[in-house]
């Protein structure tokens, strides 16, 4: 994720949702080849599934991209429930999930979900469900991406807790600290020193990374 009002480098990995459109056709053009060497209809049976291993996953208008189950939305994941592969985390994530998360990827910036959202509550990991920030630490940072001034367990005496770790970051020839989350490795974003009061820091995390669990207003 880059610094605020920074120009995007030369050669910077495009951002999740602007697939090439010469990937798309020479993975098309891939599949196709297959058909004189396999039966053709088993290959046009076959040619969605081949092109979802490929990293191209288009979507029908006839029949929709299902929505994975993924119980780390609905609550905290034990041990023994968070996956070890990256074929069960694809079973788990959605594309965009899988890229950010998995794959260290960025969205586009404005394009999140959680942006621009002012509902109070507690950000949590997609992909493990830990939490990680809380809408009382977020901000309004200018720069399109969900902005935190602190983790959920910062304090004080030590700003950056500890559900978050740090990593050195120096792709795209640019010196950057990547944040994941500590529990399950998930890629959440990065953190700048250019911050509000009280710590001078801006998580800049991808909405992809997190699910939001909506304070639940008391009943009069």
């Amino acid at each position: 994720m880059k610094p605020r009002n920074s120009p995007t480098p030369a050669g910077e990995m495009r951002p999740v949702g602007q697939a090439s459109a010469c990937r798309e056709l020479v993975s098309a053009d891939f599949v196709d080849r297959l058909k004189p060497v396999l039966h053709g209809s088993f290959v046009d049976r076959l040619k969605p599934v081949l092109l979802v291993l490929l990293g191209v996953l288009p979507v029908s208008a006839d029949e929709p991209t299902a929505v994975p189950e993924n119980p780390a939305v609905e609550r905290r994941l034990e041990n023994d429930e968070i996956p070890q592969s990256n074929i069960e985390w694809r079973k788990r994530l959605t594309a965009e999930q899988f890229e950010v998360t998995r794959r260290k990827g960025t969205e586009r910036a404005f394009t999140g979900k959680y942006w621009n959202t002012k509902t109070p509550g507690t950000y949590r990991c997609v992909c493990c469900g830990e939490p990680l920030f809380r809408s009382g630490e977020k901000f309004d940072s200018g720069c399109g991406w969900p902005s935190f001034y602190a983790p959920i367990d910062g304090k004080e005496s030590d700003v950056k807790g500890n559900v978050v770790a740090e990593h050195a970051d120096l792709t795209f020839g640019m010196m950057r600290t990547e944040v994941t989350c500590r529990r399950c490795g998930a890629h959440l974003g990065h953190v700048f020193n250019d911050g509000p009061a009280p710590t001078g820091l801006r998580y800049c995390i991808n909405s992809a990374s997190i699910t939001l669990d909506a304070e639940k207003k008391s009943e009069k």
